[in-house]
């Protein structure tokens, strides 16, 4: 079964610089991989392969990483599909959301839609696989667990509730080799012709609750809400309804 792990990766981008790097989540699926099968683990990647960035996962101590050649633009889902399905994949390690390109995290869910597998979200730990049967750990929201067990194969996205990936040694990123497959690209219409833009930041409508000890987290966050601060306006005409509204979102700052 070794060597039917599969983890799966992109091209990160650092937070504040966007220099590109290896994406946080998708280590963290090449660690989990790593545990499971060790130097047996299989890692993809659908891209170009003069990609720099690419030899920061083989410093991770990986022989081999699996390379379907495609230009940017081009749609991974039917190359990665029909890859893992003649490869005989029986676990598939994934991150949740990519920090480059689309980034919508729905790969994982069409990916195991197409392979007709089950998809576990917020894999944290497989504890055990034993008889065509793996005994799983789900992260859940508030640091909760769940045990979970699935049939083989199936396909598992990674957060930031799974082990942190080891550093990335230099000698082993150069020893590493990158293995070119050619594939039939598919272009992604979808994508190319979309309008992209920066995201704006959303307005914060709930306060910040800083705490320094666990009990004072706790208690702040099962304490009664308390009001008293709004108002009943009974009575007005539209436009003084129209106006204290138009307050109202102003000093929430909705509105500026």
């Amino acid at each position: 079964m070794t060597n039917t792990v599969f983890s799966l990766v992109s091209i990160g981008a650092h937070p504040t610089s966007g220099r590109p790097r290896r994406a946080e989540q998708d280590a963290r699926a090449v660690e989990l991989g790593l545990q499971l099968a060790g130097d047996k683990l299989q890692v993809l990647h659908a891209g170009n392969i003069a990609e720099p960035t690419l030899r920061s996962y083989l410093g991770m101590g990986l022989p081999q990483l699996q390379v379907l050649e495609q230009l940017a633009g081009s749609d991974a889902l039917p190359v990665l599909s029909e890859y893992l399905r003649d490869a005989g994949a029986q676990v598939v390690l994934t991150g949740s959301q990519a920090e480059t390109g689309e980034g919508s995290g729905m790969l994982p869910f069409l990916l195991a839609e197409q392979l007709g597998w089950p998809l576990i979200v917020g894999l944290a730990q497989v504890e055990s696989i034993d008889a065509g049967v793996a005994l799983v750990l789900q992260a859940l929201p508030r640091g909760q667990r769940r045990r979970l067990k699935v049939r083989l194969p199936f396909l598992a996205t990674v957060d930031n509730a799974a082990p942190k990936p080891r550093q990335s040694a230099y000698g082993p990123a150069q020893r590493g080799e990158l293995a070119a497959h050619e594939v039939e690209v598919e272009h992604d219409e979808l994508f190319t012709g979309a309008l992209l833009q920066p995201a704006k930041p959303r307005p914060k409508r709930l306060k910040v609750i800083k705490a320094k000890s666990g009990a004072d987290r706790m208690k702040a966050a099962t304490a009664k809400a308390s009001g008293g601060g709004g108002q009943v306006l009974k009575g007005l005409s539209p436009e003084a309804g129209a106006e204290a509204i138009l307050k109202l979102l102003v000093e929430e700052g909705v509105v500026r």
